[in-house]
């Protein structure tokens, strides 16, 4: 009786979400940025970029002057500097050349971080996102007939570029990992056999372990510095390293998402919370993570006003 009136639901209560949603990630793809532009050199972790609104949008804070302020500001200027380098690294002497191999290098290393293919998870539906190549710009715009300046969107993680909430949460995994991640599962083992073999394999990403450390530390700046975009996420006891974002939603409100791991130091929890049509992602999906992330660490929450806050939100515009 319940089912054809849910499978009618306009808001399809239904769909996995966390598996098939496939959605522009935001400014959460900024940290995979960083790590791509230490490990190719084109950026160190002391590079600096000056805010440019002239350039693309960004909200008021001082001059990133390294990744850890870049990281902790959300400043999108920046990261349309770092990822310009990481495209056009000047390997032919035509631009259109050049970003392609470019590009097909910067696809690689999204690839080694799970993106852009399904990560085999044991639960049904899951679908890949999108990450572009080389390939894919082709057929939009002929062969040598883009560069970075065509597709700049991606830099902030917008434009064709998509993730699952699964992929989010299994990237807050690497970086909580520096580097590595076991594909994401719910059964451990069946029966008498114990674990499953193909959920004991360590998948590497392409970057090197020493260039997470500044990663982390913006991320515990994003949440427990001032200037840092996800303080309403901050708990008194727990550090907890994320990233906001705030996704351009063409058909209507900004969607709401914050990735994250806690503690700090020796992770227990990585986690995604992807609020559609709720706007900034430190006013809602960051404390409702942190809520989340106290929950199962300590089994309790204990800012009753944040949770109840949650509780009485109304975050769809519906009825």
């Amino acid at each position: 009786m319940n089912y054809p009136m849910l499978l009618k639901d306009t808001k399809k209560p239904l769909f996995p979400r966390p598996l098939a949603a496939e959605y522009p990630p935001g400014s959460i793809f900024k940290l995979l940025q960083s790590l791509i532009g230490l490990q190719e050199g084109v950026i160190t972790e002391t590079s600096g970029f000056p805010c440019d609104k002239g350039l693309v949008g960004c909200h008021n804070h001082p001059n990133p002057g390294s990744i850890q302020e870049a990281v902790q500001y959300s400043c999108n200027p920046y990261y349309y500097a770092v990822v310009r380098r990481i495209i056009q690294q000047n390997k032919k002497s035509s631009s259109f050349e050049d970003a392609e191999i470019g590009l097909n290098i910067w696809h690689q290393y999204m690839q080694s971080f799970g993106l852009g293919k399904k990560l085999e998870s044991d639960v049904f539906g899951e679908r890949p996102g999108l990450i572009p190549n080389g390939s894919y710009y082709d057929k939009w715009y002929g062969h040598h007939h883009w560069a970075f300046s065509t597709i700049r969107s991606i830099s902030i993680g917008q434009g064709e570029v998509k993730l699952t909430p699964l992929q989010m949460a299994n990237i807050a995994a690497i970086i909580a990992n520096k580097g590595w991640f076991y594909t994401p599962h719910f059964v451990k083992s069946i029966g008498k056999n114990g674990p499953t073999e193909k959920f004991q394999v360590v998948h590497k990403s392409m970057v090197e372990p020493k260039h997470f450390d500044p990663v982390i530390e913006g991320m515990r700046r994003v949440v427990n510095e001032n200037g840092g975009t996800a303080r309403m996420a901050r708990l008194e006891d727990i550090v907890i390293c994320g990233k906001t974002g705030t996704v351009q939603n063409p058909q209507g409100e900004d969607h709401s998402v914050f990735i994250a791991f806690a503690p700090m130091n020796n992770p227990k929890i990585a986690i995604a919370v992807f609020v559609e049509n709720a706007g900034f992602g430190g006013t809602w999906a960051g404390p409702i993570a942190s809520l989340m992330i106290e929950k199962y660490l300590k089994r309790r929450v204990t800012d009753m006003a944040k949770e109840k806050r949650i509780l009485d939100a109304i975050l769809s515009g519906g009825d």
